[in-house]
């Protein structure tokens, strides 16, 4: 038995373990694996590629890759092209909405809408997430902000449905209105500016509190302290320290919601009315007639996307002077 465990280790064998006898054992344990490992992760260079391969397949497919045939189909003269026929390249489409102010208005009502409800997901969720962060007990942040997480398990479309049941006639709004005796007759709220409104910051409220939250959070206590002992008020220590500080939460939260509420389309069909159509409800109304209608409604989606795009990035550099501004 000494002599067979001499010629092993000069052989140059492991011993076998539990492990080892498992598929992941034994592949780890093959020669030409371990040399594939080692040839992939011999540089940082070689371990980054490795990493960021998933990632930038993903971005490439799932969103950069739809968003360039959006282009293409955009730049045609017709999609899908029937049988028989050529497609052509033109600017066609793009010519037609800045020929036509019929387009307008949806397109700087969207613009509009989107701004003023992202100002109001603003001042409605910085409370919460200041409360969350600096008034809650560590052990139980998590319990709450899982009790805030809760509805957004649900899809929008049964967001909206309670939004619209919240809401109606004989909805739990006025129903309270009523029982407290300020009303005698039921308030319209639904199918106006105001019940899509309500919609979109329910709907978009979860992106702009997690930013906020997360900037509140790492925001140290001490420097208020320091201020209140300077002689700082409440409302001078949040103006002077916190929401200063703050800025970038709030610059990610606002894009994102900005953004989001760019594109909004079920929302305002289901909560709005004739004088709050969205131009995401224009856009839809391309794609719904026959195919030679899709390279204009591609087109419309395009403009409004570089519309968005160009606003959030004004945005985000008035925000960064803002912050360097601050640090002065």
């Amino acid at each position: 038995m000494t002599y067979d465990a001499s010629a092993r280790e000069d052989r140059g064998a492991v011993p076998a373990t539990g492990s080892d006898r498992t598929f992941w054992g034994r592949l780890a344990s093959w020669a030409p694996y371990r040399a594939l490992v080692q040839l992939a992760t011999a540089t940082p260079r070689r371990q980054f590629l490795i990493l960021a391969a998933l990632p930038v397949l993903w971005v490439l497919t799932q969103h950069l890759g739809p968003m360039l045939q959006m282009l293409r189909v955009s730049l045609t003269d017709a999609y899908p092209v029937a049988a028989g026929t050529e497609q052509h390249f033109t600017f066609d489409n793009y010519l037609r909405f800045f020929g036509d102010r019929l387009f307008w208005m949806p397109f700087f009502r969207t613009l509009g809408f989107a701004f003023v409800f992202t100002l109001c997901t603003l001042v409605l969720t910085y409370p919460v997430a200041y409360f969350l962060a600096r008034h809650v007990s560590p052990k139980n942040r998590m319990l709450l902000l899982l009790m805030l997480l809760i509805p957004f398990w649900v899809g929008e479309i049964v967001r909206t449905y309670a939004i619209m049941i919240l809401l109606g006639n004989t909805g739990a709004v006025n129903l309270a209105l009523k029982w407290l005796g300020l009303i005698d007759r039921p308030i319209p709220f639904m199918y106006t500016s105001f019940s899509m409104g309500v919609g979109i910051v329910y709907l978009t409220a979860l992106y702009m509190l997690l930013p906020l939250y997360s900037a509140l959070e790492k925001l140290p206590k001490s420097l208020n302290e320091a201020a209140a002992d300077l002689g700082a008020g409440a409302w001078t220590r949040f103006r002077r320290v916190t929401l200063p500080l703050t800025i970038e939460g709030i610059s990610s939260g606002c894009t994102l919601v900005f953004l989001i509420s760019t594109g909004f389309y079920a929302t305002p069909v289901l909560l709005g009315g004739p004088s709050t159509t969205v131009f995401a409800e224009t856009i839809a109304g391309f794609f719904h007639v026959a195919g030679d209608e899709w390279p204009t409604g591609a087109a419309f989606a395009v403009i409004m996307f570089l519309a968005a795009l160009i606003l959030t990035t004004l945005f985000q550099k008035f925000m960064t002077g803002l912050r360097k501004g601050e640090r002065k």
